[in-house]
């Protein structure tokens, strides 16, 4: 999900985050949508661009497992993204939820030795 100031912005980030691998939620534009929107959609990874503290920090809170990618060091956030050309990167990077999926004859296999 994707957090920015303004209408433009957040168009913008969504296109450095986008990609085949993963689906974007609407993202937003203030605290009060993102919080919504985090409810409703349970997002694994948070990307914030702009002046929302309070957001990153209710996030970690509350969802201690997601991943928050930032613009600035935020307390909270797990990842500083220092551009937009580093955003897609940082959230390609994150661990999926529940770790690797193994071959059922790999992981059998290997249980055996």
């Amino acid at each position: 999900m994707c957090v920015a100031g303004d209408a433009g912005s957040l168009m913008e980030l969504k296109k450095a985050a986008v990609s085949a691998e993963w689906e974007l939620t609407p993202g937003a534009m203030n605290e009060a949508d993102a919080v919504g929107q985090i409810d409703a959609e349970r997002p694994h990874i948070l990307v914030v661009f702009g002046s929302f503290e309070r957001l990153v920090a209710l996030a970690a809170e509350r969802f201690p497992g997601m991943r928050i990618v930032a613009d600035r060091d935020t307390p909270g956030a797990t990842e500083v993204a220092t551009s937009l050309d580093e955003v897609r990167g940082l959230v390609k990077g994150s661990p999926r939820p529940g770790g690797p999926i193994a071959e059922p004859d790999r992981a059998r296999s290997a249980l055996d030795q």
